[in-house]
């Protein structure tokens, strides 16, 4: 169990921490429940950073961090994004259901991709790439922006910019793992006996 693997841990067990204020405080409009949850979030966001760099600088990466590290990333955002796109008014500003719906789907689709890949090739690469990150980043910037009550007509830009990213990567997956199969032998056609 590396330094970096605890730190991930921490994050996943701040998610349910996050989940139970956002829906206190949508239930209440106690301005605590929010903060608490900005702060939960803030935290846990900030700390996927520093448990990726101490795994990269002090040689600390493992196949349990390579498992643990996406999904607490994925618990943290999902639970977000599904949180927020709730009816949520007149405490905080929804984001839009399709949005989430985008998001939901590109995951999913991944998930069942390195699932069928894995099996039929035996092994699966997954590759992350730059605008995946940059979807990462815009959907925790959603959050945020609802979290924070910061103007919502703006939030409407930075949504638009965050589905244009998400569904491009989904693309660039999704032919990633085309191109994985078709070159695996296990896809070609059984011969006929």
């Amino acid at each position: 169990m590396t330094t970096a693997n605890k730190i991930t841990i921490v994050r996943i067990l701040l998610v349910p921490f996050f989940i139970s204020q956002v829906l206190y405080y949508v239930e209440t409009g106690n301005e605590t429940y929010r903060l608490l949850a900005i702060l939960s979030f803030g935290v846990a966001a900030l700390s996927d950073g520093i448990d990726g760099y101490i795994a990269r600088h002090y040689n600390q990466r493992s196949e349990l961090g390579r498992i643990l590290d996406p999904l607490a990333d994925k618990l943290l955002l999902i639970s977000g994004i599904v949180l927020l796109s709730l009816r949520n008014e007149p405490h905080l500003a929804s984001i839009p259901k399709w949005l989430t719906v985008l998001i939901l789907s590109r995951d999913v689709l991944s998930v069942i991709g390195y699932m069928i890949i894995q099996h039929a090739c035996g092994k699966a690469v997954v590759k992350p790439v730059m605008i995946g990150k940059i979807a990462t980043v815009l959907q925790m910037a959603c959050i945020t922006w609802a979290l924070l009550k910061w103007p919502p007509s703006y939030l409407n830009y930075l949504v638009l910019a965050t589905a244009a990213c998400t569904f491009v990567s989904g693309l660039i997956y999704l032919f990633d793992g085309a191109r994985q199969l078709s070159a695996s032998p296990s896809s070609l056609p059984t011969p006929k006996q």
